[in-house]
């Protein structure tokens, strides 16, 4: 298997949407977690170089040697818990916290605990998790016409006419259009992007621990992180039949994590919504091919992280109805297929459907996310199902 031979256009471009999606849709809640903690300039453009590189470097090393599009990411859900968390903690503390959270993502890696307890999730019912995860990027799609509609109609129109004619590129249509409607609409951006200097930086912090820290923020952290962001990544492997070790995976986020928190890096784990852009076909007909998408990931990554304090500024002016709708046309297939696979059986119809409703709720138990309850209802009306039929 040659890279060289492997390269595709639609390929590397499904690796800059991931990382245009990751970074746009969610870098203002990284930024607001780094000023929680007190962190200064220097020290924030730490966190997004420390980000960048950890999710580059941790997607192009795992995408090679599995040969999978493997996308990891910071988690989301975790920066919008450390927003409150964090107020009132000092910052060596924030930075001993997410040392511990590293090292519990380690542990339960290594352990195989979440492997084991992943291998009991049915095929359909990780598939109904992974729509209803996803469902809300289809919807986000019509859902930012109230307020831009001209430019999410013309970004659809170019989705359905590429699709029906080069579905292949369909994506890449698509995100050529999304590009030139913000640089349009974003005059200021231009003239921002020639002035501005791209500066990175890495700063240490040593890590200090406290029992109030490691309660109150890592272990919320570890928990919101693993139900929230690695589990859904690994219903996104098995939805598209990639058959990687999660042990391995975990604990390789969890080493990501123990490196970088020093500098800012406050959680790393697998990703399930870019993922599936990477994993879809549209990144490439042949499944065998789309760990190209991942490399691609990786490189982007990196060059975001590099980036550093210009990166901030111009993801900050990306329109967010724009980048929520580029994402929801990405995962459109990904949806259906996922739909159509999690319904299909009769034997696992009410418990994929539960598991669909549930994880495209709002419900949050004990703060953690739909996702996991979504699992959760679902299993337990399979089991209870199956007596019944017993």
């Amino acid at each position: 298997m040659s890279i060289k031979n492997d390269l595709s256009l639609s390929a590397i471009v499904a690796g800059f949407v991931a990382v245009l999606v990751g970074f746009a849709s969610s870098v203002a809640i990284v930024i607001q977690a780094a000023q929680a903690s007190g962190a200064n300039t220097s020290q924030l453009t730490s966190w997004i170089t420390a980000l960048g590189i950890g999710m580059g470097v941790s997607c192009f090393a795992l995408s090679w040697y599995y040969k999978k599009p493997i996308i990891t990411a910071w988690s989301t859900p975790g920066a919008a818990l450390l927003v409150t968390g964090l107020q009132g903690v000092p910052y060596s503390e924030a930075i001993g916290a997410f040392v511990v959270t590293g090292a519990l993502i380690l542990l339960v890696g290594v352990s195989g605990l979440f492997n084991r307890l992943m291998t009991l999730i049915p095929y359909q019912v990780a598939c109904a998790m992974l729509a209803g995860v996803l469902f809300q990027f289809g919807i986000a799609i019509f859902d930012g016409m109230t307020s831009d509609f001209f430019q999410i109609f013309i970004m659809l129109v170019t989705y359905l006419i590429a699709k029906r004619f080069i579905p292949r590129y369909a994506i890449i249509m698509v995100l050529v259009v999304a590009l030139l409607l913000i640089f349009y609409d974003q005059p200021k951006l231009l003239a921002m992007t020639e002035s501005m200097t791209f500066t990175n930086q890495f700063v240490w912090q040593m890590p200090e621990f406290s029992f109030k820290s490691v309660i109150g923020v890592a272990l919320p952290l570890f928990i919101v992180t693993m139900t929230a962001q690695n589990m859904p990544g690994i219903v996104a492997l098995k939805a598209h039949n990639l058959d990687v070790s999660t042990s391995s995976l975990i604990s390789w986020t969890g080493v990501t994590t123990l490196v970088l928190a020093p500098f800012g890096g406050f959680t790393f784990n697998l990703a399930a919504i870019t993922a599936a852009i990477c994993m879809g076909e549209e990144s490439h007909k042949q499944a065998e091919k789309r760990y190209i998408a991942g490399l691609s990931a990786g490189v982007f990554y990196c060059l975001a992280g590099l980036g550093g304090a210009g990166i901030i500024a111009i993801f900050s002016l990306f329109p967010q109805n724009l980048i929520l709708a580029l994402a929801g046309l990405a995962l459109l297939s990904t949806i259906g297929v996922n739909l159509k696979t999690s319904l299909e059986k009769d034997s696992t119809r009410e418990a994929a459907l539960i598991t669909f409703l549930v994880t495209l709720s709002d419900v949050s138990f004990f703060d953690i996310s739909s996702a996991f309850w979504g699992i959760c209802f679902g299993i337990m009306t399979l089991l209870f199902m199956t007596k019944l039929k017993g």
